[in-house]
């Protein structure tokens, strides 16, 4: 019964009036009016390159940026957030800086602090959205929508590391990738760049942003954009007087370069892509496509899983109970594993402290043997003093017994004058 009913052909019917469902388009465009829009954009490219005074050419503005500098030990990501209005459109715009990118002399670890930003935005929208009680209608969404990618125009070809970073990035965000200070360069140097370009891309498996075509109101439009990517382009806020009107350019001895002049660049084709004509499918993109596959990778981590048509539907609690299960099993493992690991390194000390002891415990012997050894050559040599000082005292007796016995004999003989005198 329930097959059939999802078999069966919905069928069409048609009103004999007016019901009022019709001004439904306009109910959305009002609430979404009234909510605002968010934009995020992410300018990447190395210091001085121009990604700055790009933006401020971008949205007729300028915007509060410090100026880098080339002596950054790593990269750094710096966002600003500004609210901007267009008539009765609101649109608040977040700018993601890298700073120091290509700066440092081991250039290995340049895109990690990109990835981990990126990523760091869509476990935040994850984490808002499995909440129990969420609010994902006004969240602060910072999910990056595109990625500026800027070329250095050197007319040679890409750096390894823009092939590298394009490459761990393009299944994360919307990638379009921009020839910066393009009037340094010629239009026939400027179109072999392109060329160039467009092949490495492609021969290293690049996927860029496709501008969509299914569309008939664009699609044609966005025909012609894919064509001309790589965007070279030129930037400037500065307002040159050129005939009878002002434009914005940059000046030169030799004449000028006009920003919105097509002929010069492709200023107007990147603006025409990026804000007039498909700035909600960057945002439905990033959204359907590259969140969706982080989304699906960190669900798939958890345990979670979709099931086929044909298998029965899983129960969340039962596979809540068995992801508890076996986090409870690792975790028992993992205080197994610490807890022998302890013990190994309690008894790794305890053969050391005996080592250590041990070694002590011959030194103080050895010091004990020494200081017996000393002792017994001080008692020997304290014998020895006393023997000579014994020896040296009887030899002192002897000779006062001599010398007195030598003064008698000296006195004697005198008195036997005197008395044969008197005779």
């Amino acid at each position: 019964m329930m097959a059939a009913d999802e078999n069966e052909e919905m069928r069409s019917l048609e009103l004999s009036g007016q019901v009022g469902f019709n001004s439904l388009p306009h109910q959305v465009v009002r609430k979404l009016v009234g909510q605002g829009f968010c934009f995020n954009i992410l300018c990447v490219g190395e210091t001085g390159i121009g990604k700055s005074t790009l933006i401020n050419t971008l949205f007729n503005t300028t915007f509060e940026n410090e100026e880098g500098d080339h002596y950054e030990q790593e990269v750094k990501l710096r966002s600003q957030t500004y609210e901007l209005q267009e008539h009765t459109v609101k649109l608040k715009l977040t700018i993601v800086h890298t700073v120091g990118f290509g700066d440092q002399i081991n250039k290995e670890e340049s895109t990690k602090p990109i990835l981990e930003y990126i990523e760091a935005q869509f476990e935040k929208y994850l984490e808002e959205e499995l909440k129990i009680k969420r609010s994902l209608f006004n969240y602060n969404d910072t999910r990056i929508h595109i990625c500026l990618y800027f070329i250095a125009p050197t007319g040679h070809t890409l750096k390894s590391l823009d092939l590298v970073t394009m490459k761990k990035l393009d299944s994360k965000v919307n990638i379009i990738p921009i020839i910066a200070k393009a009037d340094i360069m010629s239009k026939s140097d400027l179109g072999n760049l392109k060329k160039k370009v467009m092949n490495e891309l492609e021969s290293y498996g690049v996927q860029l942003y496709q501008f969509p075509t299914e569309d008939e109101e664009v699609g044609e439009i966005n025909s012609s954009l894919n064509a001309r990517l790589p965007f070279a382009v030129v930037g400037s806020t500065e307002d040159i007087k050129i005939g009878n009107r002002m434009v914005k350019a940059r000046s030169y001895p030799w004449g000028a370069v006009q920003v919105e002049n097509e002929e010069h660049c492709d200023f107007v084709h990147l603006r025409e892509m990026l804000l007039r004509v498909n700035m909600d499918d960057l945002r439905e993109q990033t959204h359907s496509r590259h969140y969706e596959l982080y989304r699906r990778c960190k669900l798939e981590e958890m345990g979670f899983k979709d099931t086929d048509p044909d298998s029965q539907s899983f129960s969340l609690q039962e596979m809540y109970e068995a992801k508890r299960k076996e986090f409870l099993k690792e975790l028992q493992h993992r205080e197994e594993s610490m807890r022998q690991m302890f013990v190994n390194k309690v008894k790794e000390t305890e053969a050391e402290l005996k080592e250590k002891e041990k070694v002590l415990h011959e030194r103080f012997e050895e010091l004990k043997r020494m200081h017996q050894e000393e002792k017994r050559n001080l008692e020997e040599k304290r014998r020895e003093l006393e023997e000579e000082m014994n020896a040296f005292n009887r030899r002192k007796v002897a000779a006062e017994a001599l010398m007195g016995q030598a003064l008698q004999g000296c006195s004697q003989p005198p008195l036997k004058k005197e008395k044969d005198k008197k005779n």
